[in-house]
This record gives C-alpha cells, sequence and structure tokens, in this order.
C-alpha cells in the first residue's frame, strides 16, 4: 500500500515554519517527507531557499517521519564525495530513516558556481557517475575516482552507517529510466499520463533485471503537486500566485534567475495548469486523484500543496484522503 508523504518546499517557507508543518502532518498520518533542495526560488516571491541538509538534520530531531531529499544534483554546487558524506552521515544519526533522492540539476541552482553549463544528455551522464562515486565512498573503504567528469583522490568516510541510505534517482525519460533500474535503487518521477507512468515502470524494470536485481523490491516514488483550498476560485488563486513554475509547460533546466522565471510568471494563467496541477476545493477530487497513482504501483506519493495555506491543507488530507486511500487491488497492504 503507497505511503503518502509531505513535499516540504524550501523555496517557498523557512526551515523553522516547514518544520512544523512537518510536524503536523505526521501527527495526522503522512509517513515520509520529501525535501526540496534548491539555492534559489523558482521565483523571488517564493522568497526562500534553506539549506536541505541542515533541514533534514533537524528533522530527523523533530519527527520520527523517514525523510530524503527530492532532489540533490552531484554534480555542481556538490561534488559527489559531500553528497556521500552529507548523506552517510544524516543516516548514521537517523538509522533506517533516509535516503537519498539524486537528479540531474537545474540551471537556477547551480550555475552560481560558474563555467559551461552542459546539455540534458551530459548532465545526465555527470549524475550516474556521480552515483558511481557515492556508491564507492559507502562502502567505507579507501577509494579513488578518475573518469570523463569527476576525479577523486584517496578519500574514506569515517562516519558510516550500519547500512548505507537508498539511492533513488529523479527522471522521467526512457534512457534514465533503464539507467535508474541498473544503478540505483528506486526511482522518483512526477505526475502523467497512465501511458508514460507504465513505459517509465518499463524501463526501470527492465534496467533493474539486467543488473540482477529484482524490481518489484525497488521504490516507485512519486511527486505530486496539488492546490487545495476552500474555494476554487481561492485555490486557483493560490496556484497561480505562489507556484506559476506548475503552470510552465515548457522545459526549465537552462533558465538561470528568479527574475527570469518571474517575468515569465506574468503570462501563466489558469487553464495552463490543467494535467499539471490538481487544482480542486472538493476532498473527493483529491482522494481519487491521489488512489490514481496508489493503484498504478506507487510506493510512497509525496503531495505538495502549493499555497500558503499548508495547515488547512494538512488537516484537510488528514481527515479525507490519507485514512482513504486503499491498496491496489490484488495486493497485500
Amino acid at each position: 500500500m503507497a505511503t503518502i508523504g509531505y513535499a516540504a518546499m524550501m523555496e517557498q517557507f523557512t526551515p523553522t515554519q516547514l518544520l512544523d508543518y512537518c510536524e503536523a502532518a505526521e501527527k495526522v498520518g503522512f509517513s515520509t517527507v520529501m525535501a526540496s533542495d534548491h539555492f534559489h526560488p523558482w521565483t523571488p516571491e517564493q522568497g526562500q531557499s534553506g539549506f536541505s541538509f541542515a533541514f533534514m538534520a533537524a528533522l530527523g530531531e523533530r519527527t520520527k517521519q523517514r525523510f530524503g531529499a527530492g532532489v540533490i544534483c552531484p554534480s555542481f554546487r556538490y561534488h559527489p564525495a559531500i553528497v556521500a558524506q552529507a548523506s552517510a552521515t544524516l543516516e548514521a544519526m537517523y538509522p533506517g530513516r533516509t535516503y537519498v533522492g539524486i537528479g540531474a540539476g537545474e540551471a537556477l541552482n547551480e550555475h552560481i558556481v560558474g563555467g559551461e553549463w552542459p546539455e540534458g544528455g551530459t548532465r545526465s551522464k555527470m549524475m550516474f557517475e556521480a552515483i558511481e562515486i557515492i556508491n564507492k565512498l559507502f562502502t567505507g573503504k579507501v577509494v579513488k575516482h578518475e573518469g570523463p567528469y569527476f576525479k577523486m583522490e584517496s578519500a574514506k568516510l569515517y562516519t558510516m552507517p550500519d547500512v548505507p541510505p537508498p539511492i533513488y534517482v529523479a527522471t522521467a525519460g526512457p534512457i534514465n529510466s533503464i539507467r535508474t533500474g541498473r544503478y540505483a535503487d528506486g526511482i522518483i518521477t512526477v505526475g502523467a499520463s497512465d501511458d508514460k507512468i507504465q513505459g517509465i515502470f518499463d524501463k526501470f524494470e527492465q534496467g533493474a533485471k539486467r543488473e540482477g536485481k529484482d524490481p518489484s523490491t525497488m521504490p516507485r516514488i512519486l511527486q505530486v503537486h496539488v492546490s487545495y483550498a476552500a474555494t476554487v476560485e481561492e485555490a486557483t488563486d493560490n496556484a497561480v500566485k505562489e507556484w506559476p513554475n506548475g503552470g510552465m509547460a515548457f522545459p526549465k533546466a537552462d533558465i538561470k534567475n528568479p527574475e527570469d522565471f518571474q517575468a515569465m510568471a506574468k503570462l501563466v494563467r489558469p487553464e495552463h495548469y490543467k494535467n499539471r496541477v490538481l487544482i480542486s476545493n472538493d476532498p473527493e477530487e483529491h482522494l481519487a486523484y491521489v488512489q490514481r497513482y496508489a493503484d498504478m504501483g506507487f510506493d510512497e506519493i509525496y503531495i505538495h500543496n502549493v499555497g500558503r495555506n499548508q495547515e488547512e491543507f494538512i488537516q484537510l488530507y488528514g481527515e479525507k484522503v490519507i485514512p482513504n486511500v486503499k491498496a491496489k487491488a490484488g495486493a497485500t497492504a
């Protein structure tokens, strides 16, 4: 049965606010947290961008939830060795409660270190080489690495958990889905059509089987965006004002500055959110939306409410949605 998680968006709220929201979410049934990892918010109006690793360390003390970042790019701001060290430390502090979410990165956050900004295919290759380095360090041995994109001299993680945290890769394409099955422990994706998601699952399974892994034991993780409020008008207004990037149906990985997104946000209209963000004041619609993805076979579903009304959203989902999500027919709860 799918577990329902809370998406802690560090672009919108201070870390202290998010700790309060995560604690409230845990009390009503959100059993996991996915914390976004940004250096910049999408737009200046979102207003925040705290350091995810500091936040997650505090979250481990504040709640009993499982948690991880969604997602870290281990290729530009962070060298993969630093991602490995930080992730191993968190898992050593909170055994069995953390995961490492990995992505290929966006210029919005990564361009700050300067240098060339590669095309998507190159960024993907960098990401999987970074995962190779992280896994080497997760052995706890002295290791080295010299590859097409990264070099690491003799290095060893001295603070290690008994079992390293699992690595989940964010992807929405067929080629990277195969690579994710081969080189990661699980897959993270976003809402899409049934056919597209099934295609991603099929490729993911192919990659896992190629490495002799059992894909049925590898988590399939989803993040979705919703806008809940007392009225449809308020929910729509929240989406347009607070999460205009959710209405931008084009690739965003090469856009560098929040001010550029701010300019594009002026063109976003409510109809642009169709099939991208659920905008609804009806609890039954929210339940059906989550249930659809649970029925597809997702193991963890993280919900991001795009408005500032987090307490209202958390209460609604705790009362009307989470208790009523059912296991997929034929599955064992």
